[in-house]
């Protein structure tokens, strides 16, 4: 189901996890579940692997996250402040030590001129550190891709977290 280099990546992030005993918590919107769904095709990632919340509606995101009705409306839900905002939920409301948020437009629809396909804001949280983001802009390079894309880049900034 998924690629080498994206099984390889979640198995060093869970096995450092597990050393440094670190529970993750992920918030996605965009990817729909899919970084959870790599996780958990780990065999051994329920030591690391606290909970994940999809929250693809705003909606979900105000009543699971704790996501502020108003920053939606202000921001949109593609954004930077929404992001943190997740990350951060997904750690209040879990019992996890680091979580990683996704929101962006995978497309082929629901882009503007300022928010175009394949913009994907990332945020995440750790206990005692201030929240990380990041911003990336995949392109029009197809709904699957920006997804996998994302989960990768996820990854990614859970790698550089806990190397740190």
């Amino acid at each position: 189901m998924f690629s080498e280099r994206l099984l390889n990546l979640a198995r060093l992030i869970i096995d450092d996890a597990a050393q440094r005993r670190l529970k993750i918590a992920t918030a996605e919107s965009c990817t729909g579940g899919l970084l959870s769904a790599l996780f958990v095709e780990i065999p051994g990632s329920s030591k690391v692997f606290e909970r994940g919340f999809v929250t693809y509606s705003n909606k979900a995101k105000e009543e699971m996250l704790g996501v502020p009705g108003d920053l939606v409306a202000d921001y949109g839900a593609v954004s930077e402040p929404v992001a943190r905002a997740m990350a951060e939920g997904a750690l209040e409301e879990s019992r996890a030590n680091i979580s990683i948020a996704i929101t962006g437009v995978a497309g082929p629809g629901g882009g503007t001129r300022l928010k175009p396909v394949g913009t994907v804001h990332f945020a995440m949280a750790r206990e005692n550190a201030p929240i990380r983001h990041r911003l990336e802009q995949y392109g029009d390079i197809g709904r699957s891709e920006v997804r996998l894309s994302s989960v990768e880049t996820a990854l990614m900034m859970l790698q550089e977290s806990l190397s740190s």
